[in-house]
């Protein structure tokens, strides 16, 4: 079993020679920002210097968020991006219904991944998960979430992080990954917010500065009490099928053994 990514560091697209140091900072995958990290009055540049960049394969995967597709920018960046052969998957922002998915799927073929940011995209969050095989992933857009349901603690969004989470099972899909931790110096916050994350059911966390890198990555790969206990599920499964007995008595089914083979594949990165 592959392991899936758990960083994905943010690069604003207007800054090419901040991607390019992006690049060899050890992230999973790189996601070039044509959205939010850019100004209106630079979109066009962060494009054609994206098209540049990425004219080559480059070293890690690296995706594009376009701008919001219901918007003035998005068409001209799928045009201009998804052709490209250092572009491994595209990240649609402000995601709203399974046609968002599908529209862009038919115009590329590229792995997508859906960012739920507004109460109706929560609503409708399995549909988007479910929306086309070329959708790799969906994920929350906090920031957006937050302003649009007027939550101030963070706690209130725990509800709609459990909901994508559920959705994203039931689609078929890898569990999602965390919203970025803004604060790039409260280090203590972001392990904190990821051991949470984890609980919840996320794996892995985007990320906006490559010193965070390392504490999603903590944060993420399982302890050696978890490594562990997988060995013996999977062990045990090698010997039986259907439910099995553990050692200490315990029964384990085919879930539980799909879990403990996600945990091993994680712990061959460490």
């Amino acid at each position: 079993m592959t392991a899936l990514p758990l960083t994905w560091l943010y690069a604003p697209g207007d800054r090419p020679h901040v991607v390019a140091k992006a690049l060899a900072c050890g992230a999973d995958v790189v996601v070039v920002d044509l959205e939010d990290a850019v100004a209106p009055d630079r979109k066009a540049y962060a494009r054609d210097a994206t098209a540049e960049l990425l004219g080559e394969p480059q070293p890690v995967p690296v995706h594009v968020r376009v701008n919001a597709l219901d918007g003035p920018w998005a068409a001209a960046d799928v045009r201009a991006v998804a052709a490209l052969p250092g572009v491994a998957g595209l990240r649609l922002p402000k995601v709203t219904s399974a046609q968002d998915v599908v529209g862009v799927a038919e115009r590329t073929g590229l792995p997508l991944f859906a960012l739920l940011e507004s109460a109706l995209a929560i609503e409708r969050a399995y549909a988007v998960a479910a929306a086309h095989p070329l959708l790799r992933g969906v994920a929350l857009g906090e920031a957006d979430l937050r302003a649009d349901l007027g939550v101030s603690d963070d706690a209130g969004l725990d509800w709609c992080r459990s909901r994508v989470v559920v959705a994203a099972r039931a689609a078929g899909l890898p569990p999602p990954t965390q919203s970025v931790h803004p604060d790039i110096r409260d280090l203590e916050g972001l392990a904190a917010s990821c051991a949470h994350g984890r609980a919840l059911g996320f794996l892995g966390r985007a990320a906006i500065h490559p010193r965070q890198l390392p504490v999603i990555e903590r944060a993420y790969l399982p302890t050696r009490a978890e490594i562990e206990q997988a060995e013996t599920i999977v062990k045990a499964a090698a010997t039986g099928q259907g439910a099995l007995a553990l050692p200490d008595g315990r029964f384990v089914d085919a879930a539980v053994v799909a879990a403990a083979q996600r945990t091993l594949a994680l712990a061959d990165r460490s």
